[in-house]
């Protein structure tokens, strides 16, 4: 129950980070900071300000989101290499404050933090992540986006403000990657700021891009793979690590455009919903 409750926190991580990376086009090695951002606030609101969860975890999400904006107007004008490096040099900035605040506990962190998640509560966030995730890649905002993806220089040409989108798409992921943390610290009953460095970005941009950039149940299929493997290797421990990084790798070199590629595979929300519009129009 543990690991299928962390592989729908992985799932939401991984949706809200394709939004950014893999349908705009826009690399980003910063995801855990908001991660980070909604665990550490969501903990600190119903710890020691008593603060029901649902509004602390959606607090949570919305000061994560702020500081997606914060972060990504001064940032996202840059491309490619220049940004992921901004992106990083946020997220090592933000390690540094959690671990020197009093009221992030320090390098001890935050313990005895409420158990409110469980599988009911993540079942509900990974659904109204797609939902929601789904409804805007199908509107003019998302194809927006994906035309920035495709070709920024023509998108701008076209009368799209570039600036603006990628703020939104980084804005709206980082509110998502801000529930995902909140529900991570309400399951572990225990978070620190090495929770949320490079290695936990890294692992998200891993699922992303194993799963396949820019779909939806790429990321699914990639955050569900990778958090399961190294649970699925645990009788030969000591390699599982190796074996792990093996795999990777050969999947990389064998399938390099993710595990499902170009087949456009639709989990049954998504086929609902294309009814449900269709239906509409």
């Amino acid at each position: 129950m543990q690991v299928l409750v962390l592989v729908f926190i992985n799932i939401i991580l991984a949706i809200s980070l394709n939004l950014v990376t893999g349908f705009t086009g826009q690399l980003s090695l910063g995801h855990a900071a908001f991660m980070g951002i909604g665990a550490y606030t969501s903990a600190i609101l119903t710890l020691k300000a008593s603060i029901p969860f649902l509004p602390a975890l959606l607090l949570g999400g919305i000061l994560a989101a702020i500081f997606g904006v914060i972060i990504g107007i001064p940032t996202l004008r840059l491309k490619g290499d220049y940004l992921a490096i901004a992106t990083l040099g946020f997220g090592e900035i933000l390690k540094i404050i959690e671990l020197n605040l009093k009221i992030t506990g320090g390098t001890v962190g935050l313990r005895g933090i409420r158990q409110e998640t469980n599988i009911w509560v993540v079942s509900v966030a990974v659904v109204i992540t797609i939902f929601i995730i789904y409804r805007i890649m199908k509107s003019r905002v998302g194809r927006s986006f994906i035309a920035i993806r495709e070709d920024e220089v023509a998108a701008e040409a076209m009368g799209i403000d570039t600036a603006k989108y990628k703020v939104l798409a980084f804005a709206v992921a980082a509110f998502f990657a801000g529930i995902a943390g909140g529900l991570f610290a309400h399951f572990y009953r225990y978070i620190n700021p090495n929770s949320f460095g490079f290695s936990r970005s890294i692992e998200i941009l891993s699922m992303v891009v194993l799963g396949g950039m820019g779909k939806i149940s790429g990321s699914i299929v990639g955050a569900a793979v990778l958090t399961a493997a190294p649970e699925l290797l645990r009788s030969i421990s000591a390699y599982r690590q190796l074996i792990y990084g093996i795999l990777l790798v050969v999947m990389m070199i064998v399938r390099p455009e993710g595990i499902l590629g170009d087949v456009d595979v639709k989990i049954p929300i998504q086929r609902k919903l294309e009814k449900l519009l269709n239906k509409n129009s």
